[in-house]
């Protein structure tokens, strides 16, 4: 038996010196058994034990390389970004809700929330904001949420009662352990400030804010969260790794998309994904033509429903395409 791939897991390393262990003393019986035939009934005892004990080891690492691989693909940590679209203050203030939204549900989860960095509007809109989530499979339930959103209502400062059309996007980009990107540090511009923010407390005083420009793509990130400078820059290559790879993915998905029958559109932020209808209380994802009701209680997080659905109809799909292909 080559134990190799799991001798060299940590999380595994011990376990396979187990195995061996078992099979040196297995080899051993068996020899006994072999020269002594009066042994070969409590040989063969032993010998079932041992088997027993090895078939639990083995099932044991291999679940823990199963589940290892599934977070690598699903990782429990990821950047949510939203961003206004079009129709000015209003775009800015449902890139708020958005966010809202999902901070809502990532708590009823027991996800943690917080905030990497936000360029807040006069009214206390989004121009732009990104957020770290962590918890149990928060990538593998959000990562359909990337796209265009949008919502139709009258805002409150339309006097004519006239509906208005406003977007937002969102990008779900996962954070992997193992990053698949690598950077040279010559292709990315360093710029540091003062975070912005009320009070005098040191986080204004000293420039800690911290903002990367990766050269080749023009792709920049800013992150004001922490008090020191070390820790946001940090971050901010947490963000900028994300954003590389979210870009590489979304030009993988579209260069094979013509053969993919089980995705959920591309991945792309450009993508129209979803329609918040406030007269109408009426939310439509468009990718499955499916729609949900009491808007106000979707705002406050309660998106299980529609999660739930894309990720079931994913499964069909995916279902489906390799049904076809065989």
């Amino acid at each position: 038996m080559d134990l190799t791939r799991f001798k060299n897991n940590q999380k595994t390393a011990f376990l396979a010196q187990e195995y061996e262990r078992l099979e040196k003393e297995e080899g051993h019986v068996a020899e006994v058994a072999g020269s002594d035939p009066a042994m070969k009934e409590l040989a063969d005892e032993e010998l079932r034990s041992f088997a027993a004990q090895k078939d639990a080891l083995m099932k044991q690492m291999n679940d823990i390389l199963v589940a290892e691989e599934e977070e690598e693909r699903f990782p429990n940590e990821l950047i949510l970004e939203v961003r206004a679209g079009a129709g000015g203050e209003e775009a800015s203030l449902f890139a708020a809700e958005l966010a809202t939204m999902y901070k809502h549900y990532a708590e009823s989860l027991g996800w943690t929330f917080f905030v990497v960095d936000e360029s807040k509007t006069e009214l206390g809109g989004y121009k732009e904001a990104s957020f770290e989530i962590h918890g149990r499979d928060c990538y593998r339930k959000l990562r359909f949420e990337t796209g265009v959103h949008r919502i139709q209502r009258v805002p409150a400062t339309e006097k004519s009662g006239r509906v208005h059309t406003s977007t937002a996007s969102v990008a779900i980009m996962p954070i992997y352990k193992k990053t698949k990107i690598e950077v040279s540090p010559a292709d990315i511009d360093m710029e540091f400030s003062r975070a912005g923010g009320k009070g005098g407390q040191n986080v204004n005083k000293v420039e800690t804010a911290v903002r990367l420009i990766h050269k080749p793509t023009g792709i920049d990130v800013r992150c004001t969260s922490e008090r020191s400078q070390q820790k946001n820059r940090e971050k901010a290559m947490t963000l900028l790794l994300s954003k590389l790879q979210q870009l590489k993915d979304e030009e993988e998905a579209k260069k094979h998309s013509a053969n993919r029958k089980a995705q959920i559109g591309t991945g792309d932020r450009s993508e129209k994904i979803r329609t918040y209808n406030i007269l109408q209380d009426r939310v439509t994802d468009h990718r499955i033509k499916e729609s949900w009701h009491n808007i106000e209680d979707i705002f406050a997080g309660h998106i299980d429903d529609i999660i739930n659905a894309i990720g079931e109809y994913d499964s069909g799909k995916r279902g489906a395409g390799s049904a076809a292909d065989e």
